[in-house]
């Protein structure tokens, strides 16, 4: 074929699927993963899936690919493939993590930009949002990262309606259903599901207890499932962030192709990254662009530094 296809999986340490084990995993079935009759991504998928059930970021990264290279073959960017308009697309929240309070208000003061998302789960939280409140107008959706109790999102709930919060990502731990399904009946914001919605096979079971999921593709195992989840979510009236990890270019561009079937984006993970691995997405106080209408992924991936 003489094209070349580029994907891309973080390792994080929390899910313990380091780099190693992605290079040790694919250099063991590096003969079945390549001798494969490639004929369209999504058969592709399925294939890898099953060589490698334990290592969803390792197909994440080949499912890219594979969808990198099926657009270079065709001709044709992924949203034309997928028959999107990435005019569609929402804004991307620029993330403010956890520090001083300080620190995160010099940040959002040194950033202007229309949407951030912010760390929170710890003592002071509250306050540490209040004066973010005090330094901009706007808007700001929040991530506990499993990090309160009941009680205390019952009462930080409250607060963060009155500070003009869009949305709250994954308020209890992944797996306190109970008091989910509590908290997802008297919520007057709307809860997303994050870490208690990884694959597939999570989205029906956050019915009835989130509003919405949170969609990342080194977690799902790339672009293929993603979108039979997107398809999923609207069956069943959730609402849809796509959200990113720390993918350069490369991971999040598969994210930006996928973006106008959503109605939250997360992807601004090229932002904070100190090197990039590719070029080809513009940031533009919250909207994305490709820098050029090129087949596949739409990237420039450097070959010195790159995969």
């Amino acid at each position: 074929m003489g094209k070349v296809g580029y994907g891309e999986a973080p390792a994080i340490s929390y899910y313990n699927i380091p780099v190693d084990k992605m290079i040790e995993d694919f250099e063991r079935k590096r003969q079945m993963i390549e001798k494969f009759a490639y004929t369209t991504p999504e058969r592709y998928w399925h294939y890898l899936h099953h060589l490698f059930p334990m290592n969803n970021f390792l197909v994440c990264a080949l499912d890219i690919a594979s969808w990198d290279m099926y657009g270079k073959i065709t001709g044709k960017p992924l949203y034309q493939l997928w028959d999107l308009d990435p005019s569609k697309a929402p804004l991307t929240d620029y993330t403010i993590g956890i520090d001083d309070t300080e620190v995160m208000v010099n940040k959002i003061n040194n950033k202007p930009w229309p949407v951030y998302k912010v760390k929170v789960g710890f003592t002071g939280d509250m306050d540490m949002l209040a004066k973010i409140r005090q330094h901009t107008n706007a808007g700001l959706r929040v991530d506990a990262n499993a990090g309160w109790t009941l009680e205390q999102a019952m009462v930080n709930i409250p607060i963060m309606k009155e500070l003009g919060v869009e949305l709250v990502e994954q308020p209890l731990a992944k797996d306190n259903w109970e008091d989910m399904e509590k908290l997802y009946k008297i919520s007057t914001l709307p809860l997303f599901a994050d870490e208690s919605c990884v694959s597939e096979h999570d989205v029906e079971k956050c019915h009835g207890f989130f509003h919405g999921i949170n969609i990342k593709l080194t977690k799902c195992s790339g672009p293929t499932p993603a979108r039979r989840m997107i398809k999923k979510a609207r069956q069943l009236g959730l609402q849809i962030m796509l959200g990113c990890m720390n993918e350069s270019t490369i991971g999040t561009a598969a994210m930006v192709h996928l973006s106008p079937l959503v109605d939250y984006l997360d992807a601004d993970g090229p932002l904070l990254l100190r090197e990039d691995l590719a070029s080809g997405l513009i940031y533009e106080h919250g909207k994305i662009h490709f820098t050029d209408n090129l087949p596949g992924l739409g990237v420039t991936v450097s070959l010195s530094e790159g995969p």
